[in-house]
């Protein structure tokens, strides 16, 4: 049945819009960041930003959003952006033509809890979009503070899954991923009791119907070139190598607590049914829509209520054929670990995400193979054995992370 961690009630909304929401944005400057602040901009009369927080590598973009926005804070999680930030400030400024004292500077924190702090800040609802298992701090601080977490940032979820769902309350985590997002939609269909099944749907990526042997000599170009989304280098990868994808089957299980020989994925090239839920009698719920990230985050940011027009949707005036196919586990053995993984639980998530993310690195850096990624994901995570799945704790989170990334750079020679 689904978690009481999860916003999926079991009907839509009855009272129209809510009042304005203050959001904050963490990950601004990201993928996620930039569309959700263009949901933003295009409803102002629904939604306010309050805080902005990036990493600090596009400290330009960052002060030209604080510019059009106003948040009341900004951070960076690189200490030594700060002061590059302060200067973008004064030079976006000049460029819209401000004069001296016209604009006020947001408050400017920086540091490895700078983001986490903007999470906490007074606001309706923080949209974490953070890449990694980075956004772990800032998800805790978020739920820690009260606020509806529109929750991005999958690998927060899966690394510190007791801790964050011990911390949620009912009806506190939104998802945005776009497969979760649609079975959240779909679960408005029916009971908890009545659900049989959820399928989550992949695009197969670029390398779709290819056997194994074929991938062994795929390039990082090859495997950046997404047929269908455009992602950042590391979800991208993780999308060729279905590592993505077994991720959202680990945070399906603990966004809805259905088992794992309950979630299906289904190979889905078209991208226009982003999941599936099936019911008790033998029905099946889809949400559709072109593969457009705005209509998932409008979602998670208006939750649950929708944003009108924030996506184009599907063009009814014209044929569509719409393709399912079954996974390839062979080829792709990253759902099944993940899978293996996920029922482990305690430590044994944080391993296989900190290690693929090591792993991802030495792959476009040239020093492992394409099929190598997944391959020494599995080594790393039997090598850490018997999970902590008792009494779990940050720490050991924080532990089992740190051990699985220097494993994977020993064994990738990234040491």
């Amino acid at each position: 049945m689904p978690s009481p961690s999860a916003a999926v009630p079991s009907g839509g909304s009855s009272e129209g819009p809510r009042g304005r929401r203050d959001v904050a944005v963490l990950g601004s400057t990201g993928s996620i960041g930039t569309q959700a602040l263009d949901v933003i901009r295009r409803n102002p009369d629904r939604f306010r930003v309050t805080g902005l927080a990036a990493g600090g590598g596009r400290v330009e973009l960052l002060a030209e959003q604080a510019l059009e926005f106003r948040p009341e804070i900004v951070a960076v999680a690189r200490a030594s952006a700060a002061q590059d930030l302060q200067l973008a400030f004064y030079a976006e400024a000049r460029r819209r033509g401000y004069a001296a004292g016209e604009y006020a500077i947001p408050k400017i924190v920086a540091g490895p809890e700078a983001v986490a702090e903007v999470a906490s800040w007074p606001s309706d609802l923080v949209l974490n979009g953070v890449t990694g298992a980075l956004g772990l701090s800032s998800t805790l601080a978020a739920l820690d503070a009260g606020r509806t977490l529109a929750l991005a940032n999958k690998e927060s979820l899966i690394v510190g899954g007791p801790l964050v769902k011990e911390r949620a309350r009912p009806g506190q985590i939104v998802p945005v991923d776009s497969e979760h997002s649609a079975l959240a939609q779909c679960l408005r269909g029916g009971h908890a009791a009545e659900v049989r099944r959820l399928v989550l749907t992949a695009s197969g990526g670029p390398f779709r119907g290819r056997t194994r042997d074929e991938l062994a000599a795929v390039t990082p170009e090859q495997a950046l070139a997404h047929p269908t989304w455009d992602m950042g280098p590391v979800i991208t990868i993780n999308s060729a190598t279905l590592v993505n994808k077994g991720l959202e089957v680990i945070e399906a299980h603990l966004l809805f607590d259905v088992p794992f020989d309950r979630i299906e994925v289904m190979v889905h090239p078209q991208s226009v049914i982003h999941s599936m839920v099936e019911f008790a009698d033998g029905s099946t719920l889809a949400q559709a829509s072109p593969p457009d990230m705005r209509l998932p985050i409008a979602l998670g940011l208006a939750w649950p209520d929708r944003v009108p027009d924030a996506a184009p949707g599907v063009d009814w005036t014209r044929a569509h054929t719409w393709e399912l196919f079954p996974l390839d586990r062979e080829a792709f053995p990253a759902v099944a670990l993940a899978a293996e993984v996920g029922t482990r639980g305690g430590t044994a998530p944080a391993v296989y995400n900190a290690a693929n993310e090591e792993c991802v690195e030495a792959f476009r850096a040239g020093r492992l193979p394409f099929l190598g990624i997944v391959d020494t994901v599995a080594r790393v995570v039997e090598e850490h054995g018997t999970a902590t799945t008792t009494g779990l704790t940050l720490d050991d989170v924080l532990a089992a992370d740190a051990w699985a990334r220097t494993r994977a750079r020993e064994i990738t020679g990234s040491a």
